[in-house]
């Protein structure tokens, strides 16, 4: 390994060790945040449900504004973005404090006003954040190689979060998990911020050779784009292919596998800790074969690793570990290579350095409509086909085995042809539109 590699790997970690405590903030609003105020408060999980759905929509929505003023912020000064970043930063870990060591109230209802105040603002620092955060990388230019790199090292660090998030609660209560929260949370933005301030790319050029005019007024101007329209309806697809059998894992543990409660666990570590591993694999396949091939074969292995999984049934335990390991090595691909492309739109259009964060916006937006759709899709499918959790009926573990093993690989054949056609096939990248 050259010098540069040396640099290039250190840049990224220092760079992309934000991301951990950035995916450790996500994972408790989703599956500890409901379960804590229900069990310690008696809060009506229906009144939980909706506050977090509409906390959630209304973050999605500002996700595009949010992304135009990291455009400005960036056009303005480093300064300027560190400045906001660590507001963002205070913000978010005021908001998860308070979320999980709440003051005594007398009513339930009391709660969950509590619940939608401090939800919305830990919410939307997360997106501030994570929008800033990843705009540099974008900003950042190179090759496919180079943004593969950095990207690796931010994911990488983003599944850490996800397994301490899933883990630490459990074993050591929330409040030695806030205060690994509150310690990675200001060490990544202050290892950020060391690097933000770098004025030369990684590749050698100006860092502002691309800028023109700063932040670009138009909020629709990525829509306008062929090139991102293409992409956006590729990471669309294969985003809710993946995130059905997410959305399902636990019915199908509990339900059709029937795994023993120690086994639920390894099955969502391993998925995570092989798509950490396969980083290195998915990094030496885009130096092989380029990004638009590489997510190719990511998405045939994920449609192969799942193509029995429906077959499994009771004390399959070792063969359903066994798809969490293929499947998560799959995940590896997608880690790497929808954002890497998405860089390479943003520069191929000639839009770095003046509008990344409005593209990382709707990006992000699209990527919260992932879950969103796959619970719209499969929840009533479910319903329809005659599951009900808890019950393991011929009619209902049928369903459910369509719903979670057939669903996802159907979805991940579409976004598999609709990436061959739109950017193996023929060319995808289009000169920009502009709005006259």
């Amino acid at each position: 390994m050259n010098m540069q590699s040396q640099a290039s790997h250190s840049l990224s970690f220092r760079a992309g060790l934000l991301a951990l405590p950035l995916a450790f903030v996500a994972l408790p609003m989703y599956v500890n945040l409901p379960h804590f105020y229900a069990t310690q408060f008696a809060v009506p999980l229906a009144s939980l449900g909706a506050v977090l759905l509409f906390s959630r929509l209304a973050d999605a929505l500002i996700d595009p504004l949010l992304g135009r003023f990291s455009d400005a912020l960036y056009a303005k000064s480093t300064a300027h973005v560190v400045g906001v970043a660590t507001a963002y930063a205070v913000g978010l870990l005021l908001s998860f404090i308070a979320l999980f060591f709440p003051p005594s109230f007398d009513e339930p209802f009391a709660y969950v006003m509590w619940v939608a105040v401090c939800v919305t603002v830990c919410h939307l620092t997360f997106s501030g954040l994570s929008i800033l955060h990843q705009a540099w990388a974008s900003r950042l230019g190179g090759g496919a190689s180079q943004q593969s790199r950095v990207l690796a090292w931010r994911e990488g660090a983003g599944l850490v979060g996800v397994v301490a998030a899933s883990a630490l609660p459990v074993m050591a209560g929330w409040l030695p998990t806030t205060f690994f929260l509150g310690v990675m949370l200001f060490l990544g933005l202050f290892l950020w911020s060391l690097v933000v301030n770098q004025a030369r790319t990684l590749s050698g050029s100006d860092a502002n050779t691309h800028v023109s005019g700063g932040a670009d007024k138009d909020n629709y101007l990525p829509l306008r784009q062929i090139s991102f329209r293409k992409l956006l309806i590729v990471f669309l697809l294969n985003g809710i292919a993946s995130a059905v059998p997410a959305s399902l894992v636990m019915f199908f543990v509990e339900d059709q596998i029937q795994a023993s409660a120690n086994m639920s666990p390894l099955f969502l570590g391993a998925y995570f800790l092989a798509g950490t591993l396969s980083l290195p694999l998915w990094l030496k396949f885009v130096r092989m074969f380029g990004l638009p091939k590489t997510w190719l074969y990511g998405m045939a292995l994920a449609i192969v690793s799942f193509a029995g999984v429906g077959l499994l049934g009771p004390g399959d335990e070792m063969a359903f570990l066994a798809v969490c390991i293929a499947s998560g090595i799959a995940l590896g691909a997608d880690l790497v290579v929808p954002t890497a492309l998405l860089n390479r739109v943003i520069d191929t259009l000639g839009h770095r350095g003046r509008a990344e964060g409005l593209y990382l916006g709707w990006w992000n937006l699209a990527s919260k409509l992932n879950l969103a759709l796959a619970a719209g899709i499969c929840l009533p499918l479910l319903s329809y086909w005659g599951y009900t959790p808890g019950t393991q009926t011929p009619e209902g573990l049928s369903a459910l085995s369509l719903a979670y093993g057939v669903l996802p690989c159907v979805l991940k054949l579409l976004a598999l042809a609709t990436l061959y056609v739109f950017w193996i096939q023929q060319p995808a990248l289009q000169p920009a539109i502009r709005r006259d």
